[in-house]
């Protein structure tokens, strides 16, 4: 049983099924955001070389329940085209992986989260175009190997313009399913062993179907403005922390 278990106090486990659920339960009321959120927490808990790789996992368990819960909603030719960069970024994965140091992953995901919360992030509206939706899926790909938290970029670049609610959720929950699929594969073979995470990885997932079911009754429902101004400082927060910690563990390095 020990094998399937990661090195994690029992608090940080209970804290990590929490988010899990709090993180799907966002992304299907509001339409994103859980992943931002999760990765942030997830930073805080987990190795550098884990974070990726099992935040995509839960993502994958996460939005894959959202895209069969939404199925009939799915307009899967726009799918189809987003999944076709992502394997094209796949083939790219390897080279990419290879040369990541993962010790500035934390710096990264604290960065570009807070670039997410408070940058200009438009309706890109290329999700109506078969090469917009390509380049899409090539481009939000290869970035989620860096920083795992693409679910922002994706919402924009698919766009919320000609499709009601219903179906952007389930465009964006398809789309973002097949992209960790391409990610988990990617870093299994480039030597990622998930198994000694799979208990976990199974709990999470768990706890995150039963957040996903949970916020689709809430869809529509949250008075969003006010909540996103809320969490955008909670992810601020939790950004300003990760990359404080990083910066004080690098100055603790080249002081000794």
């Amino acid at each position: 049983m020990a094998e399937y278990l990661p090195d994690l106090a029992p608090v940080s486990m209970l804290l990590l099924l929490v988010c899990s659920f709090l993180g799907s339960f966002l992304s299907a009321s509001l339409g994103v955001g859980g992943g931002s959120f999760l990765i942030a927490v997830m930073a805080s808990l987990l190795p550098a070389a884990a974070l990726i790789p099992v935040h995509g996992i839960v993502q994958l368990g996460s939005n894959a329940s959202r895209a069969y819960l939404t199925r009939q909603h799915t307009q899967w030719r726009k799918v189809a085209f987003f999944a076709l960069g992502a394997l094209i970024a796949a083939t790219l994965a390897g080279f990419l992986l290879g040369r990541l140091d993962t010790q500035y992953i934390p710096p990264l995901v604290g960065v570009f989260i807070l670039w997410l919360s408070w940058g200009k992030m438009p309706d890109i509206g290329l999700g109506n175009k078969p090469a917009g939706l390509l380049a899409g899926g090539l481009l939000t790909t290869l970035a989620t190997m860096l920083v795992g938290a693409t679910g922002p970029l994706v919402s924009a670049w698919l766009g919320r313009s000609g499709t009601d609610r219903w179906q952007y959720t389930a465009n964006f929950s398809a789309s973002m399913t097949l992209q960790h699929t391409v990610k988990v594969v990617a870093f299994g073979i480039t030597g990622f062993v998930y198994q000694q995470w799979l208990i976990l990885l199974v709990l999470m997932i768990i706890s995150g179907y039963l957040g996903t079911k949970a916020g689709l009754l809430m869809l529509g429902k949250i008075p969003e403005q006010k909540f996103r101004t809320l969490f955008k400082w909670v992810l601020t927060v939790l950004s300003i922390r990760l990359i404080w910690v990083w910066l004080s563990a690098q100055s603790g390095l080249l002081s000794s």
